[in-house]
């Protein structure tokens, strides 16, 4: 995307050295190359989208955990943690008390972390591709160290196999080292969430109105334009659609994207930032990355004023 702040249109200077023929940047300039994490990022995004097939969406939203309603990758870490912990745990049962059952409840518990991981793996790498920076720097690191992690389990895990004592003090070794680098890995993953706000429904905290309150003349909303408007410095958005009128949060649940700015397919908004697809009905998740609905407002047409108010909670 251009910076808005950098002249698009040439200067007198330039014109008079691209005239003269010469070259605007001097040949021993250096150029300048993305960074690494953001040329993988558009790699794994290119090959995720898959084009554009709606199978592909299909294979995103299952990996994201659209359908799950929390995003998947968070649950399947517990997996290979909890297997891995387990793991050094009986090592050092096994260390103390030289029993069979104790090493081979260790081999056991690495295994299942092996396995657990490619799933964890592939989810993360999936909710990795739409991060923007600078989390996308810590995932990417993040990312680096889990695979660290694991390539040591797995040696680990070989030479366990070798049935000699020698081979299996360097799998306990390997194991330890691999539950210290995931355990940073682990630590950078919290930094993700709880200081980037990765994963996080960015609508939580917004305070809508309880009490129908107007918030835009009707005059002013178009037809099949989505329109922000605000209350008490809350963005809401507003779309008509023929005789209805739709109110959502304005700011996507999955990176804060401004839902005005979207794109409308039939009673849906897509988010302009990574696309995420939302029913106008209720505000469910259609497509992904998002994972967390929409707040849906009710709304009425009255003395030529849109109001909108909180779902009345439901009483059971």
């Amino acid at each position: 995307m251009a910076n808005p702040n950098i002249p698009t249109t040439p200067t007198n200077l330039d014109i008079g050295v691209l005239d003269s023929g010469e070259s605007p940047v001097p040949s021993h300039a250096p150029i300048s190359h993305p960074p690494i994490d953001e040329r993988v990022q558009k790699q794994i995004d290119k090959f995720l989208y898959g084009g554009g097939r709606e199978s592909a969406q299909k294979i995103r939203n299952f990996l994201n955990g659209t359908w799950l309603g929390e995003p998947l990758h968070v649950v399947l870490t517990d997996v290979p943690i909890g297997a891995w912990s387990v793991a050094i745990a009986f090592d050092l049962l096994d260390m103390i008390r030289a029993r069979r059952e104790f090493a081979l409840a260790a081999d056991t518990s690495i295994a299942i972390g092996l396995i657990a991981a490619a799933g964890t793996a592939m989810t993360g790498m999936t909710d990795w591709s739409d991060v923007d920076p600078p989390a996308r720097r810590t995932g990417f690191i993040h990312g680096l160290l889990n695979l660290s992690a694991t390539a040591l389990f797995t040696t680990s895990l070989v030479l366990r196999k070798k049935k000699k004592k020698r081979s299996r003090t360097g799998g306990r070794i390997c194991a330890a080292l691999g539950y210290a680098v995931m355990s940073y890995a682990a630590h950078l993953g919290g930094e993700m969430v709880y200081k980037r706000r990765v994963g996080v429904d960015r609508t939580q905290g917004q305070a809508f109105p309880t009490e129908f309150v107007a918030v835009l003349p009707e005059t002013e909303l178009k037809d099949e334009k989505p329109t922000r408007a605000l209350h008490n410095s809350v963005p809401i958005l507003l779309v008509r659609r023929g005789e209805r009128v739709f109110a959502l949060a304005e700011t996507c649940s999955h990176f804060s994207g401004p839902l005005a700015e979207g794109k409308l397919v039939g009673n849906s908004i897509v988010c302009p930032y990574h696309y995420s697809r939302f029913s106008l009905e209720d505000g469910r998740v259609l497509n992904g990355p998002a994972v967390h609905p929409q707040p849906c407002l009710e709304v009425r047409v009255r003395d030529g004023q849109i109001e909108v108010r909180k779902p009345a909670a439901r009483i059971s």
